[in-house]
């Protein structure tokens, strides 16, 4: 479910400030829900405006969709935890994992301003999601949300401590590993435990998925976290657990690209729609393949990059049934930029269709070999 708080008038013309809109919602609420500018056929009711209009850093240039039977209303693009290229746009004096930060001490502190900055102008813009999936993101994201933590959800995992470490597939050390990195982190919960399984999932033994469940169970029930899922690339172990699991299986997170597809028949989508689970949608840019420059400011492909980062995100969202794509953001510039892409998402034409097909095709030619597995997720 999508809705759209900027209200426009049908025709486009007369936009509403937000005290008039409130204003008219308890004057007319048939009115007032022919009047918004709506991004599917929700009937909304006032109740349900005046709810959206409470989420978290609520702006309202800001697009808001339903993150499936959790109830969360979330932005239409969310911030992903990884901080690939964060080199480019920071001095570092040593190298950067992508998964765990800087290597050299030194660069610790412009790190965390980095990442301290990124949080700040996503709250700033109305992005009011962050989803942790690497062992280091939990700590470093626990830190730049400190004393603002009711200004973002978190959708929480530990990555290799998770179902990906085959000592780990055990229920009570998953839940007493996602306990501590909790207290680590300064976070006293999170909004969903999204357990990281094996990217083919459908390895995993019933028995160890029957052991994922219990966890997730569990951690709910002891405060830990309000909604439950997981992540994966294995699109159809992903719909055997929604459909064999749908009260556990809340929230899904998996790969969609500016390439990918529904498929007409047997899709992933189904599921989704048929059991309303939300979906995060991650490597949006195929792991920065859609790019032609490296993400620092000044490179001679920035302009034409962001376009296309702009294209994609508005891509990604034509699908209803992604709540939203999490980019990994290292720029206040790239979250101005997907921000920017909210505000277009309407004007996508034949042209920009075009240009990003020609786009789509430069991108898979350049995807690196250890990311080849992206091309089976052009049809989903």
């Amino acid at each position: 479910m999508v809705f759209d708080l900027r209200s426009e008038t049908m025709e486009g013309t007369d936009k509403l400030n937000r005290r008039e809109f409130i204003r008219k919602s308890s004057i007319n609420t048939v009115g007032l829900a022919a009047g918004l500018n709506l991004v599917s056929s929700l009937k909304a009711s006032a109740a349900q405006i005046a709810e959206i209009s409470k989420t978290r850093s609520f702006n309202p240039d800001m697009e808001y969709r339903r993150l499936g039977k959790t109830g969360l209303w979330v932005s239409a693009v969310c911030l992903g935890g990884h901080w690939k290229r964060v080199d480019k746009i920071i001095k570092m004096k040593g190298a950067v994992n992508p998964y765990k930060g800087p290597e050299d001490q030194a660069d610790l502190e412009p790190f965390h301003k980095n990442r301290h900055d990124i949080v700040s102008r996503c709250i700033d813009v109305g992005i009011n999601m962050i989803d942790f999936a690497g062992d280091s993101e939990p700590y470093v994201y626990g830190k730049a949300l400190k004393g603002r933590r009711d200004k973002m959800y978190i959708a929480y995992s530990g990555a290799e401590c998770e179902m990906r470490n085959p000592k780990n597939r055990k229920a009570e050390i998953q839940v007493e590993i996602f306990e501590k990195g909790l207290k680590k982190s300064g976070v006293e919960y999170a909004d969903v435990w999204r357990i990281m399984a094996l990217e083919r999932g459908g390895n995993h033994t019933q028995g160890e998925v029957e052991e994922m469940i219990k966890a997730l169970e569990t951690a709910k029930k002891k405060g830990l976290c309000r909604f439950t899922g997981l992540s994966t690339h294995d699109r159809k172990w992903a719909k055997m657990l929604i459909e064999t699991y749908p009260d556990i299986v809340q929230v899904l997170v998996t790969p969609y690209t500016s390439n990918s597809k529904v498929l007409r028949k047997n899709s992933l989508f189904d599921a989704v729609k048929k059991y309303d689970v939300g979906v995060l949608g991650i490597k949006p840019f195929a792991s920065n393949s859609l790019f032609k420059g490296d993400s620092s400011p000044n490179n001679p492909h920035a302009a034409e990059d962001d376009k296309k980062a702009r294209m994609a995100i508005r891509y990604i969202l034509a699908n209803p049934a992604i709540t939203a794509p999490i980019p990994g953001l290292v720029s206040t510039h790239q979250v101005d930029n997907v921000a920017l892409a909210i505000k277009e998402r309407r004007q996508l034409d034949i042209v920009e269709k075009a240009e990003l097909a020609q786009a789509n095709d430069e991108m898979w030619a350049r995807l690196p070999e250890d990311y080849q597995w992206l091309k089976e997720w052009e049809y989903v």
